[in-house]
């Protein structure tokens, strides 16, 4: 796993929030208003406001339906990556900051320990550069 296949991953987390976000702003702007009754005729043309968010409501839905799979894909992937990972507090802050979408500072809070934003991003990124920590120790001579 690479930091830019995790990053793809925020990214395709953010893209869904926004989606939802965008849903929930047209769906309450396509509740029809109150009609001011006050007898006076409207010439300034007819327009059906909701028929025209409806469309654009049902586009937002299926991108979300699309989003939802990519990341649910994606997720998939990611957590059977972070299973591999023998250290449990490496595992936890993977987990926090990809799969629930945490920033660091939040998975520096939570980690706790006095765990700093950076420590914990240092904790992730160095993990993916190097892998699993070897053991330390002295190499065993072989025979000769």
């Amino acid at each position: 796993m690479t930091k830019l296949e995790l990053d793809r991953h925020l990214k395709l987390r953010q893209r869904l929030t926004n989606a939802l976000s965008l849903l929930a702003s047209l769906e309450a702007a396509a509740v029809p208003g109150v009609q001011v009754l006050d007898g006076m005729p409207r010439a300034s043309g007819i327009c059906d406001r909701v028929g025209s968010l409806a469309t654009e409501i049902a586009d937002i839905r299926g991108t979300i339906t699309q989003l939802e799979a990519e990341v649910t894909r994606s997720a998939e992937s990611i957590t059977a990556y972070i299973s591999t990972i023998p250290d449990s507090m490496t595992q936890m802050i993977f987990r926090l900051r990809f799969i629930h979408g945490l920033t660091w500072k939040r998975v520096a809070d939570s980690v706790g320990g006095g765990n700093t934003e950076c420590a914990v991003k240092a904790v992730c990124y160095r993990y993916l550069k190097n892998g699993p920590p070897r053991p330390s120790g002295r190499p065993r001579k072989g025979k000769t």
